[in-house]
């Protein structure tokens, strides 16, 4: 008989400062699990992007909707699903790679930034269907060992 993840649940409003507690809860669960400092930190900034995302484009910020953040620990990975309320389908996850010097000279566009940076910062990362319910549901996987290059 195979092992069943252990699953963590966290529930934030959509209101910015709340997404820090699901990046500390993750990074909590990482440390635990026994990865790097480096790979703690990369999967903090994508969580937060993540639920950001969820909160700005999913739930546009509507004081009346939520976030989950969900964590299915295993032994080797640790697999986080982010879910809003958004009755929008999700946005593209094919974006070009950014200039960031045009950015930063503020002559390009921040926007897309969150989702290339989660897309280089986890092992996986992407939209799935929902099982119940509406919403988006992105999941970022990031395992103990890196299965490739970053």
């Amino acid at each position: 008989m195979g092992h069943r993840p252990r699953i963590v649940e966290l529930i934030i409003p959509s209101e910015y400062g709340y997404e820090k507690l699901a990046m500390r809860l993750a990074g909590s669960v990482a440390e635990e699990m026994g990865f790097t400092p480096e790979r703690v930190q990369d999967l903090q900034t994508a969580v937060a992007e993540a639920c950001l995302n969820a909160i700005e484009h999913g739930n546009r910020l509507e004081a009346d909707t939520q976030v989950l953040v969900l964590l299915s620990i295993e032994p080797d990975r640790l697999a986080i699903d982010v879910r809003d309320e958004g009755r929008g389908g999700p946005p593209p996850l094919d974006v070009p790679e950014p200039d960031i010097e045009q950015q930063v000279a503020g002559l390009a566009s921040a926007r897309r930034l969150g989702m290339y940076l989660i897309k280089h910062l986890v092992d996986e990362a992407g939209f799935v269907e929902p099982e119940m319910g509406g919403g988006n549901l992105f999941r970022m996987v990031i395992h103990l060992q890196r299965n490739r290059e970053h």
